[in-house]
């Protein structure tokens, strides 16, 4: 009798076991994402972060990327997969090493998300003014998105936000244009509000 208990137990157990790891990820949310390069008012801190800042990543010959930007995102339930419910861009400007002349310069256009991880970092306790959105929504994260160059080229754009968070995630932007990488990210201001 004991072993019929405990087998039924353990097939009680295994099996609402499976269904939390299948119905949990099908009532998730899409979460609704806007994200942006920003900037923060001097003296930092305090200070206002406010959209339309740049930010640079270096490649390996020291060249950089510098961009601005922002967007909307629709990121789907359960954290993972892409999507192309996308809205935004900005611009643009290649230096090459050692130069602060722009060699290139144009915008670019967001035409799908590719991941988005949100971290578990906010604003909260942070002498700053969220002049953006609610700042209640304000959250880290490090979103892949696939972006269009202006000039023909495609590449990848990672926005990483570490609001609050141990020094595990950079903030910054990094990015690739055509076949270069621009991976060492020169940390700027970037910001995630996401709404579910």
């Amino acid at each position: 009798m004991k072993s019929k208990v405990l087998r039924v137990s353990v097939v009680t157990v295994l099996s609402v076991g499976v269904w939390l790891m299948v119905v949990k990820p099908a009532n998730a949310q899409a979460q609704h994402v806007r994200w942006d390069i920003a900037s923060v008012s001097p003296p930092f801190p305090p200070g206002d972060i406010t959209a339309g800042g740049s930010a640079s990543a270096a490649a390996g010959d020291t060249s950089t990327i510098t961009l601005t930007g922002s967007g909307t995102f629709v990121a789907p339930a359960g954290g993972s997969g892409s999507s192309s419910a996308v809205t935004g861009g900005g611009t643009w400007e290649i230096f090459p090493p050692g130069s602060t002349t722009a060699s290139a310069s144009g915008t670019y256009q967001v035409k799908r998300l590719v991941r988005f991880d949100e971290a578990p970092g906010s604003l909260a306790g942070l002498p700053l003014t969220d002049l953006i959105g609610n700042p209640e929504d304000a959250h880290a994260g490090l979103a892949t998105l696939a972006v269009d160059y202006s000039d023909g080229d495609r590449g990848v754009l990672i926005v990483a936000c570490m609001l609050n968070m141990p020094a595990t995630q950079v903030e910054g932007v990094s990015a690739t244009k055509g076949f270069v990488d621009y991976y060492n990210i020169m940390e700027h201001i970037t910001l995630f509000h996401i709404s579910h």
